[in-house]
């Protein structure tokens, strides 16, 4: 191992050890508890680089799809100094479309004034519910606004665009709605996640992970990224591949197309309400 190999080693294993000495494992803290989750990754030795005051917020709302949310917000949540809302229209529980049950820490109302990213998750039933809120696409209007990243997860990418957020930006979706994407004045592009200018959007559910991840590096640095991976052993090796419509068999992706043909119809309807309603705001 030569000089250059060691001090890579050692830097990883001083992000590693942060993340662990400083309460990376303490999830199970409830919003009662601690309102605002205030990482304390903190290590005496860390680079300052390393440090930040990100202060970021999560939009939840019925029927989410709970991965969407807690996948980027595993990633995000370990920067350290940062501060994190979940946020939601009231205090109540908000049932994610699995079952799920989530206690939000603010109000759309209460939400940070200024804020570094702002990440909203998609859904089916709940999503198209949500376009049609319309304090819900005010309050992601509002906040995308004036967010430094602005983000989305699967069909959270409709609900940006529904708020008027990505005319004239490059996008995606999950594959069943990524087609609807030019009603709101986005340009359809490919890759797990796509990045324009400020504008985050990540693929379906998992994908959520990946582009996490890949702010982690842009907010640190790679090391830090890699350390993160790491601890949340993301390595994933799937026992199918049937991840991506080019690659699933024709049975599955009828299937898929069928069962949501009605909703594509409903959320396409929708959106164009929502678009136009937000254009003359």
């Amino acid at each position: 191992m030569n000089d250059i190999d060691r001090r890579e080693f050692g830097a990883g294993l001083s992000a590693f050890a942060a993340l662990i000495a400083a309460g990376a494992f303490s999830a199970s803290t409830t919003a009662q508890e601690r309102p605002l989750h205030a990482s304390s990754h903190d290590m005496p030795g860390a680079p300052a680089s390393w440090r930040g005051r990100e202060k970021i917020v999560f939009l939840i709302y019925p029927g989410f799809t709970a991965l969407d949310m807690v996948g980027p917000h595993y990633m995000l949540t370990n920067l350290m100094g940062t501060t994190t809302q979940v946020v939601a229209k009231t205090m109540e529980p908000v049932r994610s479309d699995t079952g799920l049950m989530f206690s939000p820490s603010a109000r759309f109302e209460d939400a940070f004034t200024e804020i570094d990213i702002l990440c909203v998750p998609g859904g089916a039933d709940g999503t198209l519910a949500a376009m049609r809120d319309e304090a819900t696409v005010a309050f992601i209007r509002k906040a995308g606004g004036k967010a430094r990243f602005v983000t989305s997860v699967c069909t959270g990418s409709i609900l940006l665009g529904a708020a008027g957020l990505l005319d004239g930006y490059k996008a995606t979706s999950h594959w069943i709605t990524k087609p609807l994407l030019p009603i709101f004045g986005a340009v359809p592009a490919d890759g797990r996640f796509v990045r324009d200018r400020n504008r985050i959007t990540a693929e379906g559910v998992t994908a959520g992970l990946d582009f996490g991840l890949s702010l982690v590096a842009e907010l640190r640095d790679r090391t830090y990224a890699e350390a993160v991976q790491l601890l949340a052993q993301y390595a994933p090796e799937p026992p199918f591949d049937a991840g991506e419509p080019e690659r699933a068999p024709k049975a599955a992706m009828n299937m898929l197309e069928q069962m949501f043909a009605g909703f594509v119809r409903d959320m396409m309807q929708a959106g164009r309400e929502a678009y136009v309603k937000s254009r003359k705001l």
